[in-house]
């Protein structure tokens, strides 16, 4: 049900932005998954109910999947040196059953890991009384993350096998890379290296979960003015469904998200050179980013509401004061959303008057070109008759 409660929402704005919107008044990210017709009621229903990910998805737009049904995935865009768009229609069908091997074997490793070390490593240990009065603080923050790391590869597990399926049946083309390798990474849902090495909370986030995260960025994020962060993690505490250790989570991430991006602002610039200064940030955010996501999902896999307080409590809420403090200490930059809209508006449209008026003048150089070149065979053909 959740995965067809997405599609449905997906569907509707994606119909919406396509039909009644105008391309200026959408984001790109809208613009490119706009749909511009009504779909029928064959269409409508394979997308919501077809095999692949009636159960366990993963999430894709309405726009992405008739494009593969058409058989149109195999000639998209393809961008170019400078950004631009490049069609290439001489690509083969590729095959996917490198990736899908791929796949099963990381879906394998998976599951391996679930069933053995998983089991050791319980969550639910960090609240354990004799655990709490015996263990040191450094035992408890170590233990923290790896029982959250040991948690992770059931999802894993799910995610992947659910994208294999669907590049065993042909759908996940993406395109081609710069080595003109076939990339089957259009629906994945997670990124594992990105996802353990990251740096901040929000790439976590953006590698985890991926295409539910596109989904609330496109359905709430970039459609609301008023606090879009916090908006977006209510959304998603809500979808999730009605355990309280959901919206602790996402109500804590609000805090965590918001204090990460303060620090990042203020701080970062300060270490991007030399090398071996960037390279000591880097380790200390890997350490404050694995720390503060494990402390934040703690709820989210306890569930219950006594369990959960009775986790941050052990800590003294200790990562939800220091993340206010930061907030009340250091300045974060407003977004410019919802701001100068108009002038936005009018910048969008001269550029786009302008990239038509060089498109045209582009097409016309090429059409006087394609005429010389047909007279020139023209000529070369008459000379090879006489001849």
């Amino acid at each position: 049900m959740m995965i067809i409660t997405q599609k449905i929402t997906s569907l509707a704005y994606e119909i919406h932005d396509g039909m009644f919107r105008k391309d200026e008044e959408l984001t790109p990210s809208q613009r490119g998954l706009a749909v511009r017709r009504m779909p029928s009621l064959l269409e409508y229903l394979s997308y919501n109910c077809n095999f692949m990910g009636i159960l366990a998805g993963p999430l894709c737009s309405y726009k992405d999947y008739i494009t593969f049904i058409e058989g149109r995935s195999y000639h998209m865009t393809q961008s170019g040196e400078h950004g631009k768009e490049e069609i290439q229609y001489e690509k083969t069908e590729p095959s996917p059953n490198l990736a899908v091997i791929q796949k099963l074997l990381v879906c394998g490793l998976s599951l391996l890991f679930h069933l053995t070390i998983s089991k050791t490593l319980p969550v639910a240990y960090n609240i354990d009384e004799h655990f709490q009065a015996t263990a040191s603080w450094p035992t408890k923050v170590i233990y923290l993350y790896v029982s959250l790391l040991a948690a992770r590869p059931k999802y894993y597990f799910a995610w992947t096998l659910a994208d294999a399926i669907n590049n065993a049946a042909g759908f996940g083309f993406r395109g081609y890379d710069k080595n003109g390798a076939a990339r089957w990474d259009l629906i994945s849902n997670l990124r594992i290296q990105q996802i353990e090495m990251s740096t901040s909370f929000k790439m976590f986030l953006d590698n985890w979960n991926i295409q539910t995260a596109l989904w609330l960025k496109r359905v709430c994020y970039e459609r609301t003015s008023l606090s879009p962060t916090i908006q977006t993690f209510i959304l998603s505490a809500i979808w999730h469904g009605v355990y309280p250790g959901y919206y602790l989570t996402f109500l804590t991430g609000v805090v965590m998200t918001l204090a990460a991006r303060a620090v990042r602002n203020n701080f970062r610039h300060h270490f991007i050179e030399p090398p071996q200064l960037k390279l000591l940030y880097d380790v200390i955010t890997w350490i404050a980013t694995q720390i503060a996501i494990s402390y934040t999902v703690v709820p989210f896999v306890l569930l219950s509401i006594k369990p959960s307080f009775m986790f941050y409590s052990s800590w003294y809420y200790s990562l939800h004061s220091a993340s206010i403090l930061v907030l009340l200490l250091f300045p974060v930059k407003k977004t410019q959303r919802g701001k100068n809209t108009h002038e936005n508006v009018q910048l969008s449209r001269s550029k786009k008057f302008d990239e038509r008026e060089n498109s045209l003048g582009q097409n016309s150089f090429s059409t006087t070109n394609n005429v010389c070149n047909q007279n020139q065979e023209i000529a070369s053909r008459h000379s090879s008759l006489k001849q």
